[in-house]
């Protein structure tokens, strides 16, 4: 039987995410992948400010907070199939990116669409909905369709100098321009 180490704090996430180089957030869905849920060790359903408790809230948090105090270290995005994943940098740039990323324009339509509003004008996710609705006519939900197929061929991350409150979404090649020093 394999011992499942237990934390309750944001390094001991942060450590987690390192040795383990992908996790998923709640999902234990992806074989091979392991979900932080399972092994935060703090009450599921109580001791929380909220009523989902002190579980969910913190992975909730750590998913921004993550990013924003270690960017060196922590990548949050999507993979896949859609699920949230937080990944360590160096096995984003070493396999993840060369493995996944896709030219914007083998994106859908609409997805270009966004990635452009994104690209001229780097904003919240409610700001990029309002542009991407009014100027395509889509619906909220093809529009979350095509960011998370941005976020998938990673064409757009999560800015990680937004801080923790709010989703800033930037070109990934502006949030992580070290990627391309040299090409």
């Amino acid at each position: 039987m394999v011992m499942r180490p237990k934390f309750t704090t944001l390094e001991g996430a942060l450590e987690f995410v390192q040795r383990v180089r992908t996790c998923t957030l709640f999902s234990n869905k992806v074989e091979g992948l392991p979900a932080l849920w399972d092994y935060v060790d703090l009450p599921a359903d109580h001791g929380g400010r909220t009523k989902w408790g002190a579980r969910m809230e913190a992975i909730w948090e750590w998913k921004n907070e993550l990013p924003a105090t270690y960017p060196d270290e922590v990548f949050y995005g999507k993979i896949p199939g859609g699920l949230a994943v937080l990944m360590s940098m160096k096995h984003l740039r070493e396999k993840h990116y060369p493995e996944h990323h896709q030219p914007v324009n083998t994106c859908s339509e609409l997805a270009r669409q966004v990635y452009e509003i994104i690209r001229l004008d780097p904003g919240e996710t409610a700001e990029i909905r309002t542009i991407a609705i009014e100027r395509t006519h889509c619906s909220k939900s093809r529009f979350d369709t095509a960011m998370k197929q941005l976020q998938v061929t990673l064409n757009i991350a999560r800015d990680p100098a937004a801080g923790t409150e709010r989703d800033r979404w930037l070109p990934f090649r502006e949030a992580y321009p070290d990627f391309f020093t040299g090409s």
